[in-house]
């Protein structure tokens, strides 16, 4: 049994081990020079660096390397070492932010202890983008280098030409692999310079982390919605641009994991109940206690346990049957040999209990193969019951996929529509189409928890009622009569809900949602809407004085009712509390006037 478990564990072993080496092995390095010491700092290429490498760590590359600020020699020895990775992977990538330049058509990128007093020193001080790529080219799959280096350089403006007919441009030449599946990325078109922008990381580094990690979206649609979001940014200033080609299958830089549902689950109990079955088929002892000492607990070792019962039962018939023969052995060697009366009662007398041992172990012995079949029957029933458990989730995990899929297309179909009806139509320039605005501003509104409806696009009286509460409660003034630019950036600047939540009586604000107020038992909802102990209600008198009531009835009924708390629940920017007493959830003029907004109404 030792030597079946042996093999099966080795086999799975050898199996887990074929399964990891399936993975795809990808790697990237990042590099961020911003801290340059014979030019103007950079803003923005160590913060850029810093979000791609993110974007790779989160997108489940195997190592993601982030370099910072590197002179000459850091960035020799890092691109070399970048290079024995790659050697056993199937996708490399290089992200490089910072100062880059050209030389009579070549590309370099520049280290922070560049001086590049004149153009001879560029092959010296500088790293050439065929490095690079020679560090990428070992992978197996895809080969991609991005380059946000096509900002304005200092350093051509300042060098010393050493011949007058030795071009350096202002920004990158343009460049094509030689090598297949290798593409590069340029933040700016050859010959053209790239914007940092307004904010802490570029337009580029912006939209490289919005679009390359999406699951299973090719990297050649990938950067062209890139190229989409950089234009519209920078009024159609800067047009990243790919160099290089791929084959005719998606490549994406995320690949679509398979959903659960795909391919068969293992029960974590599959190898307890091999072993039990090798035991089974063993039935020794030596079998059963080596099965308890690996599983000492659970429901299999419980039928380990039952089984040896069952085995030492046999044993115990054995030696009984064993000692009820010698003794009629005994007994007859004595009656041969005309032992004395005596003795030949005492033999009869061992014979009888004995055979009387020998009874009560057999009936031992049947009692504990009962004991044993039940719990066959019952593990049997078991296990049954949890494959058709199984078989019943898996069912429902496939429908649940294959809904999700179908729902996937028909959205894919959906917006291959829309693109067709843009294309006969074409949008205005730099201007995003009405229905996706007034959707996009909808959407932001639901997400701050001022619109309960849909995102479905039409500008309506219901969603103005909803941007003019946002206007309230977040202190803008946007227009709320259409959607806009400007509706929608203010209401991205906002992390969180804006607009209160409101729970009737019974539930409770939980997050986003209401969520009900369940009681232990003795207690229940009270006024405040918090859990209270049940009162218990006092035994109330056979007989009452008819005149007293009547008069104490009277009296309640021309006493003011007291105010009681409605059990309502209001939530704003500072947080949720109930409504005091008195009080209740009612429209009230908002601070000009000219809409109601829910809010507390008091007597």
């Amino acid at each position: 049994m030792i030597v079946l478990r042996s093999l099966s564990m080795l086999i799975f072993g050898l199996w887990l081990g074929c399964g990891s080496a399936q993975a795809d092995k990808r790697v990237a390095l990042v590099i961020g020079n911003s801290a340059y010491k014979n030019a103007p700092r950079l803003a923005n290429p160590v913060n850029d660096a810093g979000l791609v490498g993110g974007m790779f760590r989160n997108a489940g590359f195997d190592t993601v390397e982030i370099r910072l600020d590197l002179n000459a020699s850091e960035m020799r020895r890092s691109l070399r070492d970048f290079a024995a990775r790659t050697r056993d992977a199937d996708m490399a990538v290089i992200y490089y932010a910072g100062h880059g330049i050209e030389l009579d058509g070549s590309n370099y990128l520049v280290p922070t202890d560049a001086m590049l007093e004149t153009d001879g020193d560029v092959l010296d001080e500088t790293i050439a983008l065929d490095r690079a790529l020679y560090a990428v080219e070992p992978a197996k799959q895809l080969r991609l280098v991005i380059l946000d280096a096509c900002r304005d350089n200092p350093f051509a403006k300042t060098m010393k030409r050493t011949l007058a007919s030795r071009a350096i441009g202002g920004g990158l030449a343009k460049v094509e692999p030689t090598s297949p599946n290798t593409m590069i990325a340029f933040a700016a078109k050859a010959g053209s310079t790239a914007s940092d922008g307004d904010s802490r990381n570029s337009p580029f580094a912006v939209a490289l982390t919005d679009h390359l990690p999406k699951p299973g979206l090719d990297l050649r649609k990938a950067f062209g919605f890139v190229r989409d979001d950089v234009l519209k940014k920078t009024g159609n200033k800067q047009e990243p641009y790919v160099y290089g080609s791929l084959g005719g299958s998606d490549v994406p830089l995320v690949p679509v994991r398979p959903a659960a549902a795909a391919g068969p689950q293992a029960n974590p109990q599959d190898s307890v109940r091999k072993d039990y079955e090798l035991a089974l088929q063993a039935g020794l002892r030596e079998a059963w206690e080596a099965f308890l000492q690996t599983y000492p607990d659970g429901f299999y070792a419980n039928l380990a346990r039952v089984q040896l019962k069952k085995i030492a039962a046999e044993e115990d018939r054995t030696v009984a049957t064993e000692k009820a023969r010698l003794a009629e052995q005994e007994k007859a060697r004595l009656a041969t040999e005309r032992a004395q009366k005596a003795e030949q009662e005492k033999a009869a007398a061992a014979a009888k209990a004995a055979e009387e041992a020998r009874i009560a172990a057999e009936k031992a012995k049947q009692v504990e193969q009962a004991k044993a079949e039940a719990a066959e029957r019952d593990r049997k029933a078991a296990e049954a019951a949890a494959a058709k458990s199984l078989a019943e989730k898996r069912a429902l995990e496939k429908a649940a996929t294959e809904a999700a899929a179908k729902q996937a297309a028909d959205k894919q179909a959906a917006d291959a529509e829309s693109r067709k009806v843009a294309a006969l139509s074409p949008p205005p320039p730099n201007a995003a189409p009405p229905g996706d605005l007034a959707k996009s501003v909808q959407g932001e509104l639901r997400r701050v928890g001022c619109l309960s409806s849909a995102a479905d696009g039409d500008w309506n009286a219901a969603t103005q009622r909803s941007l003019t509460l946002f206007n309230k409660y977040a202190g803008t003034q946007v227009d709320a009569k259409l959607a806009s630019v400007d509706a929608l950036d203010a209401l991205k600047a906002k992390p969180g809900r804006v607009c209160p939540l409101v729970c009737n009586f019974g539930f409770k604000a939980d997050g986003d949602q209401c969520a009900k107020i369940t009681c232990r038992a003795g207690y229940h909802v009270g006024d405040d809407n918090e859990c209270e102990k049940i009162q218990e209600k006092k035994p109330v008198a056979a007989r009452e004085n008819s005149k007293r009531r009547d008069s104490d009835r009277r009296d309640a009924e021309s006493t003011a009712p007291k105010s009681q708390a409605s059990g309502q629940m209001i939530c704003n920017g500072a947080g949720c509390r109930p409504v005091a007493k008195g009080c209740r959830l009612g429209l009230v003029p908002n601070a000009n006037a000219s809409l109601k907004i829910t809010g507390e109404v008091c007597n």
